[in-house]
């Protein structure tokens, strides 16, 4: 692991300083409690959709039990940035040390990618149920779903260890400072003592096969559900698999948009401020509306959360 030194000369600094929100101290301690607050009612939303999955026998299915699955994953994803952020708002010196910074870099960006594999999987199962009612209890079996799952985990953890390795081996000089409330290779990369433009473009390949690849699984399925939901010769069917697949297609929706813009184009072409929010929206935002999205137009899954409620 390479340290920090300036090219003037060769003083070694132990970590980075993540600015966050430059906002006066009273300001700092007004964003603390509001992402307090908002990090509870994540941790709350997500736990409660595991809970009720789990409690309810009716809910035993794949698309559920994907869905608990995405909501643990949800808890890890704002776990990986929002306590520390939390602390940052109260410190003076904003320090994340060397080894603190890229385990976030590599825990916030993993979990970040097991995301984009479970809504594909998610839309896959949408595809089977809707697509091929008659087949689905054979196809989407047991087995298939966990090893669905278990490929979304392992996939998601292994796609970025070689690159952020490789980046933490890099020298890097001068400022220590990340104008950022998160470890971005962004920013990190701009603190290298050199431009070493192969990194960058392995780095722009890999985010792109993860995002676009997904993306247009995504796409591509709904376009065959929404053809088969169209050829329904009920109403009441195709109202049923417009509520079922609404809610997916507003978390994709969400998240797609917001990550596509950060990360399909240059990072050099985002301020600074963009480059927060546009991120706290991907990272903390749509984790807070997921469970929300989820439980409002599903009627078995608010019943179940009722039932929670009432014991």
């Amino acid at each position: 692991m390479k340290t920090l030194s300036s090219p003037s000369n060769s003083s070694t600094i132990t970590g980075f300083i993540l600015l966050g929100f430059a906002y006066p101290r009273e300001g700092q301690i007004l964003l603390f409690v509001i992402f307090f607050i908002v990090y509870i009612l994540i941790l709350m939303g997500n736990a409660s959709i595991i809970c009720a999955v789990y409690s309810d026998q009716r809910l035993h299915t794949p698309m559920y039990l994907l869905l608990a699955n995405f909501s643990f994953m949800e808890i890890g994803y704002v776990t990986s940035t929002v306590p520390n952020m939390l602390a940052n708002f109260l410190s003076d010196t904003k320090v994340i040390s060397f080894s603190g910074c890229f385990l976030q870099f590599y825990f916030f960006f993993s979990f970040g990618s097991t995301e984009c594999f479970f809504l594909a999987v998610m839309a896959f199962d949408r595809y089977l149920a809707i697509c091929r009612p008659l087949h689905y209890p054979s196809l989407m079996t047991g087995r298939l779903r966990n090893t669905l799952v278990t490929s979304c985990w392992v996939l998601g953890f292994l796609w970025f260890p070689v690159p952020i390795i490789i980046i933490s081996q890099m020298s890097f000089c001068g400022s220590r400072i990340i104008d950022h409330f998160l470890c971005d290779p962004g920013p990190l990369l701009a603190l290298a003592c050199s431009r070493v433009p192969l990194i960058e473009v392995f780095w722009s390949i890999i985010m792109s096969m993860l995002l676009v690849i997904p993306f247009l699984f995504i796409m591509g399925t709904y376009i065959l559900v929404l053809r088969a939901v169209f050829r329904l010769p009920s109403r009441e069917g195709q109202k049923k698999a417009f509520s079922t697949c609404g809610s997916h297609l507003t978390v994709v929706s969400l998240f797609y948009c917001s990550v596509m813009i950060m990360y399909l184009s240059p990072t050099s072409e985002h301020e600074a401020g963009m480059q927060k929010l546009v991120t706290l929206f991907y990272s903390v935002g749509t984790p807070l509306l997921n469970p929300m999205i989820y439980s409002l137009r599903n009627k078995d899954m608010k019943n179940a959360l009722q039932k929670i409620l009432r014991t």
